[in-house]
């Protein structure tokens, strides 16, 4: 049983990655564990305002910080730096009228590090989504005091136990009741995510190339050239030369992303980087749907070898671990997926994490109506 305060009235504000919209057809883990955050914690009475680029359909209310990203890597810059301000002019009016916010949980990646975040009365709890070497080095120097840090996983916390005010862990989580299961399935493996090199596309290509078995790439080439460039490169080549065998559906809708990792005979994970969640992995295991997946960062805390899935070093490895993929049962799946990733259970821990963050700004003890208990 879940003990809640009835209608809090925290006033909370998301701090979105301003390149692309906030939907359920996102594609990346930042802006999908946010959508789903601020889903859940609307419906325990907080009021949750979004801060994100046009045409993003968020809970609660949408700060519209203009039109999304496209090009370059200097285009990204340029809408980190509007995005900062924005949100600082918002945050800035709403104090001045007394109904500032609570806290301003930021997934943006970079606006808890703008020059003028220190002058918010509301606290700042920035979620880090990244592994530790995709920061810039002396990106955690000189932060504001008011700005506080959590993780996604165990194994990423571990990188970042030297920052200022690191509350701890929250793993990510998903709406379990928009992914049924699936006993039965087909003969195509899938790939969904982001396209680019550090998700190795390409390797999952080859896997199926080696393997014979058809295969489903689905994702988003982000407004990035050097995102695009790999695609062009290393992505369409290889499509071109698996003809029939190999199926892109661009930046699927949600509906057709869950069809596709309800039937899929299993859910390949080829990243090079040293992950630090998969979303993923946690659809596909509520969907009955086995992950083979490189053992890199919390792949490891995500996907339960033999349970869930199986975890490998290497593509040949990951060919022969094919071969065996029909001794994990959906069921089992499933179960994983329930015990470990709702989405309730990972509104809960935020609203604790709030809870301290709010204490340790204010000095005193968490108030009751932050602490949730789930059973």
């Amino acid at each position: 049983m879940r003990v809640v305060g009835e209608g809090n009235g925290r006033r909370v504000l998301f701090v979105a990655y301003p390149l692309l919209p906030v939907s359920e057809d996102s594609s990346g883990g930042a802006e999908q564990v946010l959508w789903t955050l601020g889903r859940e914690l609307k419906t325990r009475g907080s009021r949750i305002t979004v801060a994100a680029c046009s045409g993003s359909e968020v809970a609660g209310s949408l700060y519209a910080t203009g039109v999304p990203a496209s090009g370059s890597l200097g285009s990204a810059r340029m809408h980190e730096t509007r995005l900062a301000a924005q949100c600082m002019e918002l945050v800035s009016v709403r104090e001045s009228i007394g109904a500032g916010f609570s806290l301003v949980h930021d997934h943006s990646g970079s606006f808890f590090a703008d020059a003028h975040v220190h002058r918010l009365q509301a606290p700042v709890l920035a979620t880090l989504h990244l592994p530790r070497s995709f920061y810039p080095a002396g990106f955690f120097n000189r932060l504001a005091p008011n700005v506080h840090f959590n993780c996604v996983s165990k194994s990423q916390l571990k990188s970042f136990l030297d920052v200022p005010r690191m509350m701890g862990h929250v793993n990510n989580g998903i709406a379990l009741e928009r992914f049924p299961v699936q006993t039965r399935k087909q003969d195509y493996l899938l790939w969904l995510g982001r396209i680019c090199e550090e998700k190795g596309t390409h390797t999952a290509l080859d896997v199926a190339e080696k393997t014979g078995l058809p295969i489903v790439i689905a994702g988003a080439v982000y407004p990035l050239a050097y995102h695009q460039s790999y695609f062009e490169y290393e992505i369409a080549p290889r499509l071109q030369r698996l003809g029939s065998q190999a199926q892109f559906v661009k930046s699927p809708s949600f509906a057709t992303k869950l069809e596709l990792l309800r039937n899929a005979k299993a859910v390949v994970i080829t990243s090079t980087a040293e992950e630090t969640s998969s979303l993923v992995a946690m659809e596909a295991a509520a969907c009955g749907t086995p992950v083979i997946a490189f053992r890199r960062g919390a792949l490891s805390e995500v996907v339960e070898s033999g349970v869930s899935g199986m975890l490998v070093r290497t593509e040949e490895q990951m060919c022969a671990a094919l071969e065996a993929i029909h001794r994990i049962q959906p069921s089992a799946c499933r179960d994983r997926a329930e015990k470990n990733f709702s989405a309730e259970r990972m509104a809960s821990d935020y609203e604790r994490m709030y809870g301290k963050v709010l204490a340790r700004s204010q000095g005193t003890a968490p108030p009751a109506q932050f602490e949730r208990i789930a059973a």
